[in-house]
């Protein structure tokens, strides 16, 4: 018997979906998310035992799943990535452009500028060549591209040190209604999603320095970090989202940033 997506059926099915960092995090909640509802996955990321065994989990659960170790910065390896997924599935109709790293934390004085740009090319850049590649693929039926930003940037501005996180961050939503616009004619869609404080494993790629402590301004909340739960999100939560922007349930909508923070940044 197929697994249907929790009572909600097999709304994905025949399409295909390409996941950036998919390997773990949100990305993977996702990637496993979009296979329940009959999706075939194409899981973009660095070589890595957690990314090969979300593509088994998804094969044991009788869906397609292919990994492509892509540095989502790197133009040729994207390029070939995706020209390979669509060899491989025909079509492409969804796109998750989720991957992203903290960088390195610290005063706009002492950051320096290689730590500047790796942030923005993982980040901003990365987005920019996963939209560009999956253009050619959408242009004749159309489709759903969604990118992981944050509310770093967009409605929160007190995460002290994460300059060029937020930077980058806030270009994504700048990029992704621009694309909105352009892209409409396709029948592509393009939404942003901004999630707070999610249980991730992100901290694996943030680099903290001790100067951060002397620009921090102490940030009190009433009982926990987040209104709504007193805690962080989980990865599931903001896949059930992502699920939402990829269907045919959202198609009218597009051009749009979705926080999903728990109120974290109302306070």
């Amino acid at each position: 018997m197929q697994q249907t997506n929790e009572g909600q059926g097999l709304i994905l099915a025949g399409k295909t979906a390409i996941v950036t960092g998919a390997g773990s995090g949100i990305g993977r909640a996702a990637a496993i998310k979009l296979a329940r509802a009959g999706a075939n996955v194409c899981l973009f990321d660095l070589m890595d035992d957690r990314t090969e065994d979300v593509e088994q989990e998804i094969r044991d659960m009788g869906r397609e799943a292919e990994f492509y170790d892509v540095d989502v910065s790197n133009s040729g390896r994207m390029e070939a990535a995706f020209r390979a997924a669509a060899e491989r599935f025909g079509s492409l109709d969804v796109l998750f452009a989720n991957a992203g790293i903290n960088g390195t934390l610290a005063p706009i004085e002492e950051l320096t500028p290689e730590a500047w740009d790796e942030t923005l090319s993982i980040n901003l850049r990365g987005t920019f060549l996963a939209v560009k590649n999956t253009i050619p693929h959408m242009k004749t039926n159309g489709g759903s591209i969604i990118v992981t930003s944050s509310i770093n940037g967009n409605r929160k501005y007190s995460g002290f040190g994460m300059s060029a996180y937020s930077s980058s961050k806030a270009g994504q939503v700048a990029f992704t209604k621009m694309a909105a616009l352009e892209l409409a004619r396709y029948r592509i869609r393009v939404n942003a999603i901004c999630p707070g404080a999610i249980k991730t494993n992100i901290g694996e790629n943030t680099h903290r320095t001790k100067a951060v402590d002397d620009i921090s301004i102490p940030v009190e909340y009433p009982e926990g970090s987040q209104p709504l739960e007193h805690g962080p999100g989980q990865p599931e939560q903001v896949a059930d989202l992502v699920l939402f922007l990829a269907s045919a349930q959202s198609s009218h909508i597009t051009g749009t940033e979705i926080y999903i923070d728990g109120a974290e940044t109302l306070l």
